[in-house]
């Protein structure tokens, strides 16, 4: 090689090397962490390559390619020999291999469709199974023949058939007589398992000895075997589960317990798993119930089936509300449902005198907001017990004052004067004491209502037992989404769902649309009981002056035993700017980086796993997007 052969080389090594640094800075802050880090290095460098590893931590992929399902289980959801070879040493270890039931129902279905059902279950690595089959009285011939032949060649495989048909409720009951496992699982006729499906629910069965309740991610399959739409769901989460059945598929549920409570109901169909689970959660803890995020379920798409949208089955819309209704009526929770096209919207019942709620407003010379924002309250706020507590931060401008003097002669409206340096922890902290309110709102004079109930709609949340801290749907003036519930690790310490998405836009699996439990919601606009945030301590006002106390004030809030709920159903616009940028000099990078450390100092890994947000999702991007790779081995 000659020396200027050697010299041209340098700089694009050196580019190269540059560029791995700023890649590996990149990922650190994408895992988490320098062991995450660097194991993924490892991994990628190793199975994928440079190319492999630049989309890994490169963000400028486009969503299309983040999403790219194929190639996402072509990575983390495909199993060699080796790996299946594992499995069945895993197995011969466990110390509990109990016997699962898997309980379906057919009708005339499509006996194509039918036997991949069957082979599917077949093809299970984890052997100690058995298929119970009822079938409702289909008139297609070649459906008792296959399933006659099915339970005379292996069996683990137990059919009856029904004289008269009787319906997906009825059928299952039926099915349900036939089971002998200590575990029962629910199959439709037309659906597929993943051959490591009972594998997966017995190791946590062997690993939560509590499990009750066990449920996994799931896909759609076409019927051309196709997968595609993935649910890549959270733990369980009460507020999401009243919204839309978020257990579905794959659910696996203790044979005494649903023998207990009954079995399947007549009269619910189209929504009879939902009726199910609501039931079966009532006689247990939800510690009880546990997630596994993998996907171990195949939902076959085809017209008129519920895969394609509760409007494809009205009749499912109308059972779930109803399903859902009855379970309030009987845990003694005075609510009204709401059937619509993507879930369920629970409007909890107001005591007959409606609490006092004290709205916390700090300001500084910010007259044209801070109008704007009062007199939307005032002007179309439908709540009727509500007082306004304005903190002035020292306000100097002639115009602020000016209209400080003027409305605090309101009688709803009280003006404190805290002239401390800016400390947005310190100065709510202060106001909440004094505030007369049993429930007390943090609004960023920046704030417009929108929806006339938006308070409302907060209030019926955080008066229920259980729930802490409330937070609404903000969007930017252009109408996209500001804040929509927030997801612990998310740039590395949290960040706001569905961020810049279009105000409309239904969300990962609606859940832009649906109340549903968030580990954090944003301090501009959150609701909560007074002597809730007293008893956790407030904000953090030494550490967290201006970011993420309202992060790590939820969190402390769920760690008292609590839920964070966003609701949909409370929509303001916030005017914080949408191209808002970076901290713009070194004293804010400074301060900036020092709440970094902190929040990564008390919380930790707790930032990476966070429990209302799926690890099958991205840490990178606030879309929802697949995560390269799941901070989960699949």
């Amino acid at each position: 090689m000659s020396r200027d052969s050697q010299t041209s080389k340098q700089p694009a090594e050196r580019g190269r090397i540059g560029n791995f640094i700023n890649s590996v800075r990149t990922a650190v802050l994408i895992e988490g962490g320098l062991l995450n880090t660097f194991r993924t290095v490892i991994f990628v460098l190793q199975n994928e390559g440079w190319s492999g590893f630049r989309r890994r931590v490169g963000g400028a992929l486009s969503k299309e390619a983040r999403n790219d399902y194929q190639e996402w289980i072509r990575r983390y959801d495909t199993r060699t020999d080796s790996e299946q070879e594992r499995i069945r040493n895993q197995i011969d270890r466990m110390q509990n291999k109990p016997l699962v039931s898997i309980l379906m129902p057919t009708y005339n279905t499509r006996v194509e469709w039918l036997k991949q059902a069957i082979d599917s279950v077949q093809a299970q690595i984890y052997p100690n199974w058995q298929l119970c089959i009822a079938d409702d009285a289909s008139t297609n011939p070649a459906v008792r023949e296959l399933l006659e032949r099915a339970s005379s060649q292996d069996e683990r495989i137990k059919v009856t058939f029904r004289a008269e048909n009787g319906h997906i409720s009825a059928a299952s009951n039926s099915a349900l007589a036939l089971c002998e496992g200590e575990w029962v699982a629910l199959m439709d006729h037309d659906d597929l398992l993943a051959e490591h499906a009972l594998f997966c629910v017995v190791e946590a069965i062997n690993l939560h000895s509590q499990a009750r309740l066990i449920f996994s991610d799931e896909d759609k399959v076409s019927g051309h075997g196709y997968r595609f739409e993935p649910y890549f769901k959270c733990d369980f989460n009460r507020d999401l589960f009243y919204s839309h059945n978020m257990i579905s598929h794959l659910g696996v549920y203790r044979r005494d317990i649903v023998k207990e409570i009954g079995g399947f109901r007549e009269g619910l169909e189209g929504a009879q798993d939902y009726d199910l689970a609501l039931r079966f959660i009532e006689r247990i803890d939800e510690t009880a119930i546990q997630h596994i995020p993998r996907v171990l379920y195949h939902w076959r798409r085809h017209p008129g089936s519920t895969t394609r949208g509760l409007s494809e089955k009205p009749y499912s819309i109308e059972a779930g509300r109803k399903a859902l209704q009855e379970h309030f009526e009987r845990r003694g929770i005075a609510a009204s449902v709401e059937g619509t096209p993507t879930g369920y919207h629970v409007r909890y019942a107001l005591p007959a005198a409606p609490p006092l709620v004290t709205l916390i407003i700090p300001t500084r010379n910010g007259y044209p907001l801070l109008r704007g924002c009062i007199d939307s309250i005032r002007q179309k706020t439908t709540y009727p017990n509500y007082q306004i507590l304005i903190v002035d931060n020292g306000s100097d401008q002639p115009e602020t004052l000016e209209y400080l003097g003027k409305i605090s002669s309101e009688p709803d409206i009280s003006v404190q004067r805290d002239d401390r340096p800016f400390n947005f922890a310190a100065l709510n902290n202060t106001a909440v004491k004094q505030a007369h309110g049993e429930l007390v709102a943090l609004v960023n004079d920046d704030i417009e209502v929108i929806s006339p109930d938006w308070l409302t709609e907060m209030v019926r949340l955080a008066l229920q037992p259980g729930i802490g801290a409330v937070g609404a749907k903000l969007l930017y003036p252009n109408g996209n989404i500001q804040h929509a519930g927030i997801v612990l690790g998310l740039g590395g310490i949290a960040g706001h769902a569905f961020k810049l998405n279009p105000g409309e836009d239904p969300g990962y699996h609606f859940r832009a649309q649906l109340t549903s439990s968030f580990s954090a919601v944003t301090a501009a606009c959150l609701l909560i009981r007074k002597n809730i945030y007293l008893e956790v301590g407030g904000m953090e006002e030494k550490n967290l002056t201006i970011a993420f106390n309202d992060v790590d004030f939820c969190i402390r809030v769920r760690e008292a035993g609590l839920r964070n709920v966003w609701t949909p159903h409370a929509v303001l616009c916030h005017h914080e700017s949408a191209t808002r940028g970076y901290e713009d000099n070194p004293e804010k990078r400074a301060r900036f980086e020092s709440e970094i450390r902190f929040m990564q100092k008390r919380w930790g890994r707790m930032l990476l796993k966070d429990p209302c947000y799926s690890p099958n999702l991205t840490l990178q991007h606030e879309d929802f997007s697949y995560a390269w790779p799941p901070r989960v081995e699949i």
